[in-house]
Parts: structure tokens; C-alpha cells; sequence
């Protein structure tokens, strides 16, 4: 792969419908596209730009949260999903993690083609209604920062901020100057006030209670469907 080739990476299952899936990207796009199993790191180089595509069919709970710690990190790396059934589903999936591009069951090949071709050049893919519902649902969200949130101290909502951007218990201690067993207390007492039962769910709650709209939806043009 040449330095600086765009690079789509497909997270679904290998069977025949995702390889002809990927020799149909590869020839219109005129790019690499590479297959990656749900739950697999991907040990690829990192290229400029870089889409991944997740199949909303395939991919999990653990596998999003992965791929979005992942894409946090990289310097440009855009995630999308698509085989999303409706507007909906599409919701659900904005609510857990930050996606520039949505794809519904009903795209067309080329409609896919059209839209990863915007995410390539570093813009969003995604129709004005769900933008809409979007930014209403971040202004709810900013209102509601403003109120006590189920009894969360100021330091466990310190701690479940780190969560989200994918800190061990060793790297949040580290990070507020406490021990790991202190990081381990709060951590049992946020999962009971906010009825979760582990860190995935802890920080999909987060995102859909607390916290700012993400930062890729700043400086991006959106889909215009209209």
C-alpha cells in the first residue's frame, strides 16, 4: 500500500456477500478495501484517510466501543455503519459512539460508493433529519449537564468521563492522583446509582446522559438528501 492511499476497513463476518461486497468498493472507489472479523484487532498501518465501515449486522457491543476508542486516537480515521434497518437504529447507534457516516439496509451499492466517498474526504454522511434530531438531542443532553445526575459526585462523574475515552482503572488512579482500589470504589458505586453492571454500559449510559456533542461533527458538511 502506497503512503497516504485511502483505505477503507469493512468490520463484518467473511462470507461470499462481504467479498463481493469489498471487490465492488475496491473497483469504484479506486482504493484499498481490507476485511476485518468483528472482535479481531486489526494489525493494518495507518494510512490518510481512512474509513471504517461497520456492519450493523455483525458487529457487538465490545466491538464498537473498540473501534471507537481506536478512531479517537488516530489523526484521520472516520467511522460509519451501515445495514442500519431505519432513522431509529441509526439513533441507537449515535447514542453509544461518534460516527460520521450512516448507511441504511435500503442504500444502493452506489449510494454507499457516493457516501464513502464523502466520508474519504473528511466530511459527514448522514441525512438532515437524523442531523436534526441530532443536535436536538445534544441540546437536551447540554441542559440536562446542568442537573444533579442520579446522585454522581463531581469525582465519579470525573471517573466516568475517563471511561469513555478508554482508561484502565490504573490509568484513571494515575490520572487523579487516588489509588486503584479507590478508582475500584467509585466505579462499584457508579454502576449502583446509574443501574449498570459493567464498564461498556457505564459509558453508553454516559454518552447519552452527560457531555458535549462529539467533536467530529464540528467543521463537517453534512449529507444533503433533500
Amino acid at each position: 500500500m502506497e503512503e497516504g492511499q485511502s483505505l477503507v476497513v469493512l468490520v463484518s463476518a467473511n462470507n461470499p456477500q462481504s467479498q463481493v461486497f469489498i471487490d465492488y468498493l475496491h473497483r469504484q472507489l479506486d482504493c484499498q478495501v481490507v476485511l476485518v472479523a468483528p472482535n479481531t484487532e486489526w494489525k493494518g498501518k495507518d494510512t490518510s484517510p481512512t474509513v471504517v465501515l461497520l456492519d450493523a449486522d455483525h458487529v457487538d457491543e465490545a466491538t464498537t466501543q473498540h473501534w471507537h476508542v481506536k478512531a479517537a486516537e488516530a489523526d484521520d480515521m472516520s467511522l460509519a455503519t451501515f445495514n442500519l434497518r431505519d432513522e431509529e437504529h441509526a439513533i441507537e447507534f449515535l447514542s453509544a459512539m461518534n460516527l460520521q457516516g450512516v448507511f441504511y439496509r435500503g442504500d444502493s451499492l452506489e449510494m454507499i460508493c457516493k457516501g464513502l466517498k464523502i466520508l474519504l474526504d473528511g466530511n459527514l454522511w448522514m441525512s438532515r433529519s437524523l442531523m436534526t434530531r441530532l443536535i436536538q438531542f445534544f441540546r437536551q443532553r447540554q441542559l440536562n449537564s446542568y442537573r444533579p445526575v442520579c446522585g454522581l459526585t463531581h469525582r465519579e462523574l470525573e471517573i466516568i468521563a475517563l471511561l469513555g475515552t478508554g482508561n484502565t482503572n490504573i490509568e484513571i488512579a494515575n490520572q487523579l492522583f487516588v489509588s486503584e482500589h479507590t478508582v475500584k470504589s467509585h466505579l462499584y458505586n457508579i454502576f449502583r446509582k446509574i443501574n449498570v453492571h459493567n464498564r461498556l454500559q457505564a459509558v453508553n449510559w454516559a454518552r447519552q446522559n452527560l457531555g458535549a456533542p462529539p467533536s467530529p461533527l464540528v467543521g463537517r458538511r453534512q449529507r444533503d438528501t433533500a
